[in-house]
């Protein structure tokens, strides 16, 4: 058995390794990774496995919550919610209001893709309203059917300007070198398939001076309205709206970077923006897609947003993946790598089932920036011949490629454990459908600064392993399960925790049963249906107590004339319920006032939590 545990985890870091810019690379990782936790499961039989903690990341069904200590259930609690800006914001298209101004620096992945230090001086001229065959600056237009076709060759420095209205036409471009495609009041519409059809593999840096637009048709079968073969870069002060009835809006076989200044507007059928990566440094972005699965943006690797202000509504729903035998479900912002956000804002909704805010399949970075996330719809099942798009059964005993959940923020997959670390940034999640969570981390969350605010319908923020807050301030609310649920160790080591959690077996701060919470400095408010919890270590007092509170009521915890936390309360009134509070500075059996909005009272705190509340132990996270 000790082979089988060495060679299960030697499997296990191959695929954590971050070689994985490669699309072939992740999905022989992937199923490598299967494979480690199936000998994993072998090793089973083992009480001394040192690989315990590992395997917990592929453990995401395990039941959590403190254990009860063998106590009777005593009372629940209830929420009410009221109001304020996390109720009420709202996600809508808007192509008027200016880009945010960010102090981030821009992000290229070659130095030559920034079109400032690049020269384009020989022009070339088409009018799609008259198009002409000719050969200019070495270039050679030709006219076929409906067709302009430009070809450069290897000739360099080229500058196509285009302009002109169409009702159905088509611009195809190749070449061999790096060429500029500056769209300057250009207007068309191809009947058939593409609109615009770059062939050439080499860079396409697509400037955009006026109004321009781009609708394919449904004819032919082709990838998009704007195609690209080559990586495509895009700049520029003018606006470009697209149109995609037949597949994606934007496709590019490598990707796609978007710069300060653009007024981009994409209305797709299936994907709005598809790429090897997507790299936003600035501009204003809007997508919509309506199509069953689609994505806002969706990348092969790595999305990186470091400006502008991204919009982007899914309506679509889940659907059966008849390749994979699995469910999928829209994403606002989906990448199958590395997800980075430094700055700019993100305001995302997606409203069908299954559907999700920013996915990302292996890692997220947030240090800064601006979020509002919101998604309606409920749980999706799918056996690939029947379907349920707001499935309210028991998911116990369902494989897991059946369903898929709801979710503001997800890190992971089933099969791999992400990571999910957040450094800065104004976040808010929003999600009401049935068994969506806030955020969620198949792995790993870390939080070090920022601020994050979460209504959740299930878990407001769930991580598969261990969880740490260290600061920042994180405002979560679970209207049906628990306020914050680790199912590895919970380590509160500074900033500000605010968990409300759902009455009877629901918590404010939900733990593994198997697991421990760690206290060395964070300021502790949670309510929920019960308080009871395994205990690692506390370097500060604890008071568990029960109360109500009103929507967005100041809660105080002082000593004498000495305030030690003040807690903003969520838009929740919470009746009756099992609360914990700690802060730095208290001392087990010393006695403090505590202050639930107008009502105070005198509290002992102790350097245990007490079992306390209604129902039985909490779900940890689930395998969806």
């Amino acid at each position: 058995m000790n082979e089988f545990r060495e060679l299960a985890f030697f499997i296990y870091l191959c695929c954590i390794s971050k070689q994985n810019n490669e699309r072939i690379m992740k999905k022989t990782a992937m199923k490598m990774m299967t494979l480690a936790a199936f000998l994993v499961v072998l090793t089973a039989c083992s009480t001394d496995s040192p690989y315990d903690d590992y395997t917990n990341y592929y453990n995401p069904g395990t039941e959590g919550g403190f254990p009860g200590g063998g106590t009777t259930p005593s009372g629940e609690g209830s929420a009410t919610a009221g109001s304020g800006e996390l109720l009420s914001y709202q996600v809508a298209i808007d192509k008027t209001t200016a880009e945010p101004t960010s102090t981030v620096a821009a992000f290229y992945p070659e130095a030559a893709d920034d079109v400032s230090t690049q020269t384009f001086s020989k022009q070339v001229t088409i009018d799609m309203a008259n198009p002409m065959a000719k050969t200019e600056n070495g270039v050679e237009i030709t006219i076929s059917g409906d067709s302009i076709i430009a070809n450069h060759d290897k000739n360099e420095g080229i500058c196509y300007v285009v302009s002109g209205t169409t009702s159905n036409g088509m611009l195809y471009i190749d070449g061999k070198t790096n060429f500029m495609l500056n769209l300057n009041g250009a207007n068309i519409t191809c009947t058939k398939g593409t609109a615009i059809d770059i062939q050439s593999k080499m860079a396409a840096y697509l400037v955009l001076t006026g109004s321009n637009t781009l609708t394919d048709g449904t004819t032919d079968d082709h990838k998009s309205a704007l195609y690209s073969k080559g990586k495509l870069l895009i700049s520029g002060t003018g606006s470009l709206d697209i149109n995609a009835t037949y597949n994606n809006g934007i496709h590019s076989k490598s990707y796609v970077l978007v710069e300060k200044g653009v007024n981009l507007y994409v209305n797709a059928a299936n994907h709005g923006i598809k790429g090897t990566d997507a790299i936003i440094n600035g501009g204003i972005i809007n997508v919509e897609t309506a199509g069953n699965g689609a994505k806002g943006i969706n990348c092969d690797n790595d999305v990186t947003i470091n400006g502008g202000r991204t919009t982007i509504l899914c309506t679509g729903n889940g659907e059966w993946d008849t390749e994979d035998l699995e469910t999928k479900a829209p994403a606002c912002i989906a990448c199958d790598s590395i997800m980075t956000i430094k700055g700019g804002e993100i305001y995302a909704m997606a409203t069908g089932s299954g559907g999700k805010g920013l996915k990302a399949d292996w890692e997220a970075y947030i240090s800064g920036g601006k979020m509002r996330i919101i998604t309606t719809g409920g749980l999706y099942y799918s056996n690939g011949s029947t379907e349920n798009h707001n499935y309210t059964g028991n998911t116990d005993n369902l494989d897991d490629n059946y369903t898929s959940s709801p979710k503001g923020i997800k890190i992971g997959t089933k099969n791999v454990h992400g990571v999910l670390q957040i450094s800065g940034g104004d976040i808010m999640v929003r999600t009401t459908g049935n068994n969506a969570e806030g955020i969620e981390s198949k792995g790993t969350l870390e939080m070090t600064d920022g601020t994050v605010m979460i209504s959740a319908h299930d878990d407001g923020i769930n991580s598969s392993g261990d969880l740490t807050l260290s600061g920042g301030t994180l405002v979560t609310v679970g209207t049906n399960n628990d306020g914050i649920d680790a199912n590895g160790n919970m380590y509160l080591k500074g900033g500000t925790l605010i968990a409300m959690g759902a009455g009877g077996a629901e918590a404010g701060i939900d733990i593994n049963e198997q697991k421990k919470l760690y206290i060395s400095g964070t300021k502790i408010f949670g309510i929920g249906g019960r308080v009871d919890g395994s205990l690692g270590s506390t370097t500060q007092g604890i008071v568990t107590l029960t109360g109500s509170v009103s929507a967005n009521a100041t809660v105080t915890i002082s000593n004498g004339s000495t305030t030690l936390a003040s807690f903003a309360m969520p838009p929740y009134s919470y009746n009756n319920g099992a609360i914990l509070i700690s802060a730095p500075g208290m001392q087990s059996g010393t006695s403090y006032t505590l202050s639930l909005g107008s009502s105070t009272q005198s509290v002992t705190a102790t350097n245990t939590i007490s079992s306390m509340g209604g129902g039985f132990p909490g779900g940890g996270g689930r395998p969806w």
